[in-house]
């Protein structure tokens, strides 16, 4: 069941001239339900025009902090983000749906652990959390943080990064990248690539003795550094990623298209949720299982419908579905046969996914 909460804001804050954070005050009945992990988002619901709008953002804050914080960069066209920056003041109320995500790993305060990070933008919010968590709880992890950005202006939290580095000296280093404005170490001028990513794996990053990489940013990026750290021997189950954003491909576009050519006509469809079935036909006019859901009246959970934000994620008990893109979810994840309901295109007579995961 889609479970929303009015949440009051506590403060709003420009943390660059296109980038505004935003505190919730969640009410002390509701704390329980809204415990996070580092590196989880919120979905967060307004009414904007007359038009009911969803988007999912990542906390930027950590849970010990007892602080509820996200970032909004502020996206040409964007109903929700230009709302945020240009409208939302503090004692607005929105409508929030309790923290998920499976960007994290677990805090254990007994080992000494090496984390790399990779992020780009507005890509910083979930890393920031994921540190400030870890470096806390973990007294001898270390963290090297690798941030690109346009230029110094645009880099988001600069101020609360170098603080954290000055709390925690020796145990988080920080590397700038900037693509619009000049540095003396080549290296740090311009985007990732694939040669950077060698630079740094022979002469700043030591593989063997990494234990974890999170990666936050668009999907390009993601997947190049991925690929090459991969290449130089970390193991691709030590690289967890999330995307923010990202383009359509020809090959996405080619590989929904063929998703959608296999569907079955008229799939009989069970959604337990709740611990509750509910029974619906696909109708021709809906190729994936959460539009069909909705269009049947189901309240289902769900934010950006693009496959990125993995709000919608259920597991397939009976039938087979296919993917028509996959940004959100992990090798494993599929593997356990979890899929994203909005991408999901039935492929059998009958179907049952269950949201309870």
């Amino acid at each position: 069941m889609t479970d929303f909460y009015p949440i009051q804001i506590s403060e709003i804050q420009k943390e660059t001239k296109d980038c505004t954070s935003i505190t919730f005050d969640i009410p002390e009945e509701h704390k329980d339900k809204f415990l996070y992990k580092q590196g989880q988002h919120l979905t967060l619901k307004a009414s904007i025009n007359g038009e009911e709008v969803r988007r999912s953002y990542s906390l930027c804050s950590s849970p010990i902090e007892n602080k509820w914080q996200v970032a909004v960069k502020r996206i040409n066209g964007g109903i929700f983000s230009n709302y945020a920056n240009d409208v939302l003041k503090p004692g607005d109320v929105l409508e929030l749906m309790p923290p998920l995500g499976s960007f994290y790993v677990e805090v254990d305060p007994s080992k000494a652990k090496n984390y790399i990070v990779f992020a780009a933008g507005s890509g910083i919010t979930p890393v920031l959390s994921i540190i400030k968590t870890h470096l806390a709880a973990e007294p001898n992890s270390t963290f090297k943080l690798f941030y690109l950005n346009r230029n110094a202006k645009s880099i988001i939290f600069k101020e609360e990064i170098e603080a954290l580095r000055n709390t925690y000296f020796g145990r988080l280093e920080i590397f700038y990248f900037l693509t619009k404005e000049h540095r003396d170490i080549p290296i740090l001028n311009g985007r990732f690539t694939a040669d950077k990513i060698q630079e740094l794996t022979s002469k700043l990053i030591n593989v063997e003795d990494v234990d974890a990489c999170f990666l936050c940013g668009p999907e390009e990026m993601i997947f190049l550094i991925r690929d090459e750290l991969v290449n130089a021997g970390l193991s691709k189950d030590k690289i967890h990623y999330e995307l923010f954003f990202s383009g359509v491909t020809e090959e996405d576009k080619k590989r929904a298209a063929e998703a959608v050519e296999h569907k079955f006509e008229g799939t009989k469809v069970t959604i337990i949720d709740g611990g509750k079935e509910f029974h619906f036909g696909m109708e021709d006019d809906y190729d994936n299982i959460l539009d069909g859901a909705l269009a049947a009246g189901a309240d289902l959970p769900f934010a950006c419908k693009g496959g990125v934000c993995s709000t919608c994620k259920c597991k397939v008990v009976e039938g087979t579905v296919e993917m028509k893109v996959n940004y959100a979810l992990e090798e494993n994840e599929v593997a356990r046969g979890l899929v994203l309901s909005c991408q999901a295109v039935p492929t059998t007579e009958k179907v049952v996914v269950d949201f309870d995961v």
